[in-house]
């Protein structure tokens, strides 16, 4: 028998969290050995895998982006092939790219109190498909393949579909031979994939046909930030970067607390911006005035309003209402009207799937996530040792992820200085239970109870606030919480 390989610290998934981790180790913990593995053959994760019409961003780039690679593209809200090229040059530029070990996935992750180490069992696969199985170990794991199943949406059954002549297409996985011009096209769905999905088709198909079942709240904003055009004429790029990338965390945090707070005075802002583009009072209060209050869920942007241009200019047609069979020709809805299609799109939602689907188990036993709670929206109870990324859902993704790769550093620097083989977060009392991730969102309650929990008070919460985040993330006391297991030192030791 040979001996695994070992590594001071593994990350799970080479996306934009992994690559972002691996420099915030190879810059704060440069004596560590570190692996990425990708259980995909390319790098990019969301921005790889995804590919329909007209896929972007959602939040502006400062911000999405990292702050130590400033963003130098005219747009603010940027499209997915300009994303995933950023996220190649940063890993490119930093060397990040020789640390990727594509086609592996962790399909067993189990942590041994005796040796305070992970061993990790690993799928390896060839270029022609074969797989073999292979064994390393770790001191730390951190899991960045985020929190969505990138092998199966969210697929409801619809009644008659089997009958349907046309194509039906599922936005996770776009088939890159669909031609869809001067088509019918009806695209089920009212979230961030359907609101970007819909204005681009649009613009060569027949006619689009968003088909909800209620209102979701859309924030219109500009695709080019002339605050952020400013700014770069006047400095230079990475002071600018840090004042724009400021000016956004600031705004998006005071628009949320300001949604929170106050509502009804949200409501009315949110719906006159939308009136004043489609200029259609009774459109916007039947298809685009949600019963749930702003932020309940979370906001869809429409980058330069192009879903309500395309409305107005007759591209694209709104309904309201519920499937009740697909036909042969379309879809026949509970109102008794009938959708003609071509290409009928489902745009129903994701899946999520804790940990990039790994189940950890320590010494053999497996951990009921439901059961755990999440200690500074980063490492759990239960689980020495180990790290989860997960954004912020109220703001850019990477604000989170970032300020948790700087954690991981702490305490990896942590442990070392205090001589800790191992630590593992503990609440000094009870906490009361609380879901994960706090919003009314179809698919995050559907899976609610496969995530680990969030408590009722610091640090065991997980507050949408960067501001906050940020003092208490890079400069609280680790070991307040965290309880360490010192290392075994030789019998010889000291002799």
């Amino acid at each position: 028998m040979t001996t695994p390989e070992h590594l001071d610290v593994v990350i799970v998934g080479a996306g934009l969290s992994g690559v972002g981790a691996a420099y915030r180790l190879r810059t704060e913990c440069p004596g560590k050995s570190v692996a990425i593995l990708e259980a995909r053959d390319a790098m990019g994760g969301t921005w790889d895998l995804f590919r329909y019409p007209g896929i972007r961003s959602d939040s502006d780039m400062f911000t999405l982006g990292y702050p130590f690679k400033p963003w130098r593209e005219a747009k603010s809200i940027a499209d997915g092939p300009s994303i995933l090229a950023y996220i190649r040059d940063t890993a490119a530029q930093f060397g990040i790219d020789r640390l990727v070990r594509y086609r592996t996935k962790v399909v067993a992750a189990d942590f041994s109190t005796e040796t305070a180490r992970w061993t990790l069992t690993l799928h390896r696969r060839d270029g022609r498909g074969d797989v073999e199985t292979r064994v390393v170990t770790c001191d730390f794991l951190y899991s960045c393949a985020g929190y969505y199943d990138y092998d199966q949406g969210h697929d409801p059954v619809f009644p008659g579909i089997g009958s349907f002549r046309g194509e039906v297409v599922r936005p996770q996985f776009w088939p890159d031979d669909l031609d869809y011009a001067g088509k019918r096209v009806v695209v089920i769905g009212s979230g961030a994939t359907a609101v970007t999905v819909v204005p681009s088709m649009a613009e060569t198909a027949a006619h689009v046909t968003m088909l909800q079942r209620s209102p979701t709240w859309m924030g219109v904003v500009p695709g080019r930030d002339k605050f952020a055009d400013k700014v770069r004429e006047l400095l230079p790029a990475n002071a600018a970067h840090r004042v724009i990338r400021t000016k956004n965390i600031l705004f998006s945090l005071a628009f949320y607390q300001f949604c929170r707070r106050w509502p009804k005075a949200a409501r009315k802002v949110l719906t006159k911006l939308s009136t004043k583009v489609l200029d259609d009072e009774a459109a916007i209060r039947e298809h685009f005035t949600p019963t749930y209050d702003p932020w309940d869920q979370r906001l869809c942007a429409v980058p330069d309003a192009d879903l309500f241009r395309a409305v107005k200019r007759g591209r694209v047609s709104v309904v309201t209402d519920h499937v009740d069979t697909f036909t042969p020709d379309g879809v026949r809805l509970r109102s008794g009207r009938e959708l003609p299609a071509d290409v009928v799109v489902t745009a129903t939602g994701l899946r999520l799937l804790a940990f990039g689907g790994i189940t950890p188990s320590v010494d053999g036993r497996r951990v009921e996530l439901s059961e755990q709670f999440i200690w500074r929206g980063a490492m759990i109870t239960g689980l020495p040792n180990f790290a989860v990324c997960v954004g912020y859902t109220n703001a850019s993704w990477t604000l989170r992820a970032d300020l948790t790769s700087r954690l991981v550093c702490r305490v990896v620097a942590h442990m070392d200085r205090h001589g800790y083989a191992s630590v593992v977060p503990t609440p000094d009392r009870p906490l009361a239970r609380r879901p994960l991730l706090d919003l009314a969102s179809g698919y995050i309650q559907r899976a609610v109870d496969a995530f680990p929990r969030q408590g009722d008070r610091d640090p065991w919460r997980v507050r949408q606030n960067y501001v906050l985040d940020a003092v208490s993330t890079l400069r609280g006391d680790l070991g307040r919480q965290l309880v360490g297991t010192p290392r075994v030192l030789p019998a010889s030791h000291g002799r």
